[in-house]
């Protein structure tokens, strides 16, 4: 089985079309992807005291206390209720997102506490950096997957949409493996013409 993670932020709606791709991909190759936080606040240097912090902050400050509290499996759960809710539904970002997807996760209402306390804030930005510093420069969703040799290979994106099913999933799958084992492969970018389509 190969094991992948990917970096997420839930108020990313291109993340979210990546990790539905990856999920989607689980069920038909072999493979298991595991979930990190990363930050669009520290991405684009907002405070959780600026206008619409907490709106960044909440979502990440929930989903790390409950990937400490609950770990790999419990912050897989969490992110899916909680992009869901954001982007699939038109949830707003506040207290009721939160109690509500973690209801529908499985997981402890407490954990709701954590979008408004800055002690997670640590941990945030140690995951953050772990996402990105081997990309380098890029933006959000970070993917990680084992390159030749079994060394890791990180990379920004894929972002797509809408998100692939099936076969097709797989396929997109089997194509960026392929690029992370070919030596010396660093980039492929083209100019992003739609928005994100979640059907």
């Amino acid at each position: 089985m190969v094991a992948a993670a990917l970096w997420f932020d839930p108020a990313c709606p291109w993340t979210w079309l990546t990790a539905r791709w990856l999920l989607e991909a689980e069920r038909v190759r072999d493979l298991r992807v595991r979930f990190h936080v990363m930050s669009l606040a520290l991405l684009n240097g907002i405070g959780p005291a600026d206008e619409g912090g907490a709106g960044f902050w909440g979502p990440v400050r929930v989903a790390m206390a409950t990937h400490l509290s609950c770990g790999d499996e419990g912050v897989r759960r969490a992110y899916i209720a909680m992009a869901t809710l954001i982007h699939e539904e038109g949830a707003s970002v506040d207290r009721e997102l939160y109690a509500t997807a973690l209801h529908r996760a499985g997981l402890p209402h407490s954990l709701a506490y954590a979008a408004s306390s800055p002690y997670y804030d640590g941990d945030i930005e140690a995951s953050h950096r772990r996402g990105l510093d081997p990309v380098g420069t890029g933006g959000c969703p970070v993917l990680h997957l084992p390159g030749p040799d079994g060394d890791l290979v990180a990379f920004f994106g894929p972002v797509v949409t809408p998100n692939p099913r099936g076969e097709a999933a797989g396929r997109l799958w089997d194509s960026v493996v392929l690029a992370a084992s070919t030596d010396g492969f660093f980039e492929l970018k083209r100019q992003r013409d739609r928005t994100p389509v979640f059907d």
